[in-house]
């Protein structure tokens, strides 16, 4: 399911593109966070409607990093899907790295 038609809350499959990652400072708690947008709005360059559709904020709590994610990374994510601040976010969801063949 593309990031902007999640519902507001319950248990989703969602797959994005990794836009930009978070490291906390070694003095505040462990967290890693992620934001993920649609494929299409990357790869197109279209504009966002107004709002914060088409993105969802991933946060692996008690972590510092995880491997294989960063910015522009292709993932499929499973997990709960709450707001906080505003903006559609998961908590420590499943995750799975896509290659650029299963995208295409």
């Amino acid at each position: 399911m593309p990031v902007s038609r999640l519902p507001e809350r319950g248990r989703v499959v969602c797959q994005g593109h990794i836009e930009s990652v978070t490291y906390m400072p070694a003095d505040q708690n462990a967290a890693f966070t992620a934001i993920v947008s649609d494929p299409d709005i990357r790869e197109t360059g279209a504009k966002r409607a107004q709002g914060k559709g088409g993105r969802l904020r991933v946060v692996w709590l008690g972590r510092r990093r995880v491997p294989g994610i960063a910015a522009g990374t292709e993932v499929r994510l499973e997990g709960m899907l709450s707001q906080s601040h505003g903006l559609p976010t998961m908590f420590n969801p499943r995750y799975e790295i896509l290659s650029r063949q299963e995208n295409e």
